[in-house]
């Protein structure tokens, strides 16, 4: 294995002092940063998350900023990235750090890994870029990478393939310049063996791809079968004077815990509109009449499709009490409140008239 890991090791670094993408969380030795810039990136393209690492980077300079920070301010910047327990996570574990490090981000890659949301791999990315630990960071590109080029037929998300993935990045990894070949590895999977159309005709490594060989390219790396997409029926209500909002703090034990939203009615399957109104019949003032905004936006989460329906409830000017659990906003004050990108579309559908 030594001289065929040296081979891998020479090709893949060789491609990348040539075709090395240029980020600003490259070249860099903080591990603050590396691991904001890791979390943003989890889901997130590159061409997307650059923007959110730089303007999170440049409000929370530093673990200390992060960690006193309100969690709303929080997530109002995380807002539009999804997944949002990765921002809350985040948050914990820059509070984590202050009490149990002093503020010092852990430097081996048991602590690191012990902070709140970090997992195998971006404890491996924190430690190898930024103390050039010899730990294998193994994200989608590297599992790809490998798996094509070695053939290997094992279920990427099955405990089985993990640890065979995870046997063999490490014996593959450079470990003399560990940061260094994990980004190349990174970048390499990234823009030359990408999951569609890669670029097999220029690559270093054809001549010992296993799946190019055997025509296989399109079929690695395997999953097991995804869990199935199931739909869920949201009906906004809109309930607004002509000076405020009324919003909600979604609880925890659900999708995007922490964040706001009007008036929710959820049905597994679809409402009519007159089951509609009677749902909202002891939430809302009586006669309170509903104009209709929007109706079918759909948005995808990872197991679930949701669909969503709009309407706008106007009150009596002089209401200032909570309406069904919502509280009143004033609209500068609901332009700081952390919202889903599905709720950003419904207000923005649902206030632009007036």
């Amino acid at each position: 294995m030594h001289s065929e890991a040296r081979f891998w090791q020479n090709a893949i670094e060789h491609w990348y002092a040539a075709n090395k993408r240029e980020l600003p969380w490259r070249g860099i030795a903080d591990p603050y940063k590396i691991w904001v810039s890791e979390i943003i990136l989890q889901q997130t393209q590159v061409a997307q998350g650059w923007a959110y690492y730089e303007r999170f980077v440049a409000r929370f300079p530093d673990v200390a900023a992060l960690a006193a920070a309100d969690e709303a301010e929080v997530l109002k910047l995380w807002q539009g990235l999804g997944y949002y327990s990765r921002a809350r996570n985040m948050h914990r574990a820059a509070r984590q750090i202050m009490e149990q490090w002093q503020g010092r981000f852990p430097d081996n890659y048991k602590d690191v890994r012990g902070l709140i949301g970090v997992g195998d791999y971006t404890a491996a990315a924190i430690c190898s870029f930024a103390y050039n630990l010899p730990c294998a960071a193994v994200d989608g590109n590297a599992y790809r990478v490998l798996s094509r080029c070695f053939g290997i037929d094992t279920p990427i998300d099955t405990t089985a393939g993990k640890k065979e993935f995870a046997a063999l990045a490490q014996a593959l990894l450079d470990k003399d310049a560990p940061g260094l070949y994990n980004q190349a590895l990174m970048d390499f999977g990234a823009t030359q063996c990408t999951p569609q159309n890669p670029r097999c005709t220029d690559c270093p490594l054809a001549g010992s791809c296993a799946a190019l060989a055997e025509g296989r390219v399109g079929e690695l790396p395997r999953k097991e079968k995804g869990a199935k997409v199931t739909d869920r029926y949201l009906y906004y209500i809109v309930c607004r004077t002509a000076e405020r909002v009324f919003m909600r703090r979604r609880p925890k034990g659900d999708i995007w815990q922490g964040l706001y939203e009007p008036l929710l009615i959820e049905s597994d399957a679809p409402l009519s509109f007159s089951a509609l109104q009677q749902r909202l019949a002891e939430l809302l003032p009586p006669a309170t009449s509903l104009r209709p905004v929007a109706s079918g936006i759909t948005h995808r989460l990872t197991h679930r499709r949701l669909v969503a329906d709009c309407y706008e409830a106007r009150l009596p000017e002089n209401t200032e009490t909570q309406i069904a659990g919502c509280s009143p906003y004033s609209r500068e004050a609901l332009e700081a409140l952390p919202v889903p990108r599905l709720v950003e579309k419904i207000l923005q559908k649902a206030l632009e008239k007036q």
